[in-house]
């Protein structure tokens, strides 16, 4: 086995849990892949997206193959984002909505980015070393922080879905949908300047690790399969798929102290 950090171990697990759920969804699943109602054989299509992050997920475990799964899960994001998010947004470029396809992609990119890095060879860093080396992880904190700080807006612009998925137990629930959207604001701020970054990056990942936890599962285990925002089976596949894409991303800060004002 080949387990860079325990961020990439759950990563990985992550991927195979999601492959084998798009599977065993069926003709629902191109709905938790975000693939576009025009496209033809969408289920085909839908199946052969849980083959490859099925396979990414489990060759991520070996060590003959995680560069390999690198390689092919940094390209079948980057396909994801402009084949399935951007043709879904573009149609409606104002609307902040139209574009969380894009933000959920980007953070799926922006970890396989990091892990490509890692795992990349000699012959990866000769030929491509703008996207495999020290640029390309910045570029990948970058893109993570941009992204983050669209779910902070999205907080903001849409408090009336926000709002209602706040704990009952919790008092004043406006507060904490805005308390949260400038959480996520401020670490995709600290994470594209490289201020507090892997403090940053650490505590955003405990926060949508939470929020899986304190307001998805009580509200499937209590029977209630849809929410404000849809589907609360796809909303906790795609918070805990989050997660784990950020775990990689605070990971990746290991090398730098945790109230760093610069980062390497």
């Amino acid at each position: 086995m080949r387990i860079a950090s325990l961020g990439h171990a759950v990563f990985a697990a992550s991927l195979v849990a999601l492959g084998i759920a798009v599977l065993v969804q069926g003709s629902s699943a191109p709905a938790w892949l975000g693939i576009p109602m025009y496209l033809p054989a969408r289920e085909l299509l839908a199946y052969l997206c849980a083959v490859i992050t099925l396979a990414c997920g489990i060759g991520l475990w070996w060590r003959r193959a995680a560069l390999v799964a690198a390689r092919v899960l940094l390209v079948y994001c980057v396909l994801s984002l402009l084949l399935f998010s951007l043709p879904r947004a573009l149609p409606a470029p104002a609307q902040l909505g139209a574009w969380y396809p894009c933000a959920e992609t980007a953070v799926m990119l922006a970890a396989a980015w990091v892990l490509y890095v890692w795992f990349a060879a000699d012959w990866d860093r000769q030929r491509l070393g703008f996207v495999a080396g020290a640029k390309g992880m910045r570029m990948a904190r970058v893109l993570y922080g941009l992204a983050l700080m669209f779910f902070g807006s999205s907080h903001f612009v849409y408090v009336n879905l926000t709002t209602p998925l706040v704990p009952g137990w919790l008092p004043a629930h406006l507060f904490w949908a805005y308390f949260f959207g400038c959480t996520y604001i401020a670490a995709g701020a600290a994470l594209i300047i490289g201020v507090f970054a892997r403090l940053a990056a650490a505590l955003v990942t405990l926060q949508m690790g939470m929020f899986a936890l304190l307001v998805w599962v009580p509200m499937l285990a209590a029977g209630h399969l849809h929410s404000v925002t849809g589907s609360s089976w796809r909303e906790l596949v795609v918070t805990w798929t989050l997660m784990a894409c950020g775990w990689v991303l605070a990971d990746s800060y290991h090398d730098i102290p945790w109230l760093a004002l610069k980062q390497r």
